[in-house]
This record gives C-alpha cells, structure tokens and sequence, in this order.
C-alpha cells in the first residue's frame, strides 16, 4: 500500500517513519511512503503557499493552486485523497477498515496548517477525515494515525495474533496483559494465567474484555 503525505512540514512525518514498526514496513516493501512538501507545487518565488482570508478575520488560509498541484504530481488513477480538517468524518477503527477495504491501495492524506484550507480545495478531494473533536496545529499527526491505524491490517506489517487481539477489532477494549515480575509491591499476578491451562487463560481473557469495556467505555457496549 502506499501513502502519500502532503505536508508543510515534512521533518514532522520523515522522522516517524524511520523507526519502529512502520520503518520496518517499509523496509520490507509492505508499504511506501512518499513526503511531498507543499511549498514544492507553489508557483510564488517566495514559497508563499498560504494568504489573508477574502472577508477578513484572522490568521492565513492555504491557498488552492499549491495544493491541488501537489495532488496532481503525486495522485494515480484509482487514487483516495483525504483532506485531514476538524470537520471530517470521525476517524476510528471501522473507518480505517473501509479505507484499507477499497479496492484504491494509494491513499493521500494532506496535511492542513494555518487557519485552514480554502474551500474550494474540497472540489479535488474524496472526503475530509477528523481525528477527534478538537483542534491541531497541523495535519501532520493525524496524518501519521490513520498511516500507522491502516497499515496494521497489511499481512506482515505486524504478527496476526497481535491485530486479532487489538483493542476495538472485535467490539471490545483488549484484556489486561502482565509480565515478570509475578508480584510488584503486594500487586500480584492473576492466578490463572499462571495455571498453564490455555483454555481457563482463552475464556478469563474474553471476561476481562468485556469487564473492561463495561468499566472503561461502556458506550461501546450499546
């Protein structure tokens, strides 16, 4: 799969994807991510991407031409462009599913800064994603969670037991893990999972997902 970052900031994004899982990714070809930066497609000498609102009020809004250009340069034919705004559809584990589903495995996802975009960026855009119901400075870390939230779904990327077991993939939050040592300061280690009975260990875990969602996100529940 491919991602392609639009960004006034590539440092941002280049730093990232140099270590952990995602470096590993694309170190073994599973995805490739391109940093474009923004200021590339501006036909302005100064590098000017951004000017005053028509209207007036504060702060700058990035202008159109720089921004659709750098779409063009980097978009392919079955392409999905996403704006990254506050007023996009709400990102969560069942949006990132239907992005990886589609049938496009080039995702562009361009990063916003400033005050915002101007609107008629939308014309040359598949839809607009929100992380949450506040605001950023920049696009740049949403960008990054919807890059590392899809790409978990690609065979390899990480152990198939480890997205079963995520937290949200089956409804549920994930159960409690533990490791060594068996007793921290009174604070011991389950019982159970200590017995070497892989099936008592199967059905206390189940248990323990739903007691936990119940106790911390019950609204998942409905």
């Amino acid at each position: 799969m491919r991602f392609d970052i639009l960004t006034l900031f590539p440092n941002i994004i280049e730093a990232y994807i140099k270590e952990s899982i995602i470096k590993r990714a694309i170190d073994k070809q599973l995805i490739e991510v391109n940093v474009v930066n923004i200021r590339d497609y501006t036909l302005l000498k100064n590098g000017q991407v951004d000017d005053t609102p028509y209207g007036g009020g504060r702060g700058m809004v990035l202008m159109c031409e720089p921004v659709v250009r750098a779409i063009e340069a980097v978009k392919s034919d079955n392409a999905k462009v996403y704006l990254l705004t506050p007023q996009g559809k709400t990102f969560n584990q069942e949006f990132a599913k239907e992005i990886y589903a589609h049938e496009s495995k080039h995702i562009i996802l361009v990063c916003g800064h400033y005050e915002g975009f101007d609107e008629r960026i939308l014309n040359f855009v598949d839809g607009e994603i929100s992380v949450g119901d506040f605001v950023l400075t920049g696009g740049e870390l949403p960008a990054l969670i919807i890059m590392d939230t899809i790409s978990r779904f690609i065979p390899g990327v990480i152990k198939e037991e480890s997205f079963l077991n995520d937290s949200f993939n089956d409804g549920l939050l994930d159960y409690p893990e533990y490791t060594k040592p068996r007793e921290f300061r009174g604070l011991k280690v389950p019982d159970i999972l200590l017995s070497g009975d892989h099936e008592k260990i199967r059905k206390y875990r189940e248990e323990e997902k739903r007691r936990v969602t119940e106790e911390k996100r019950p609204d998942l529940l409905k």
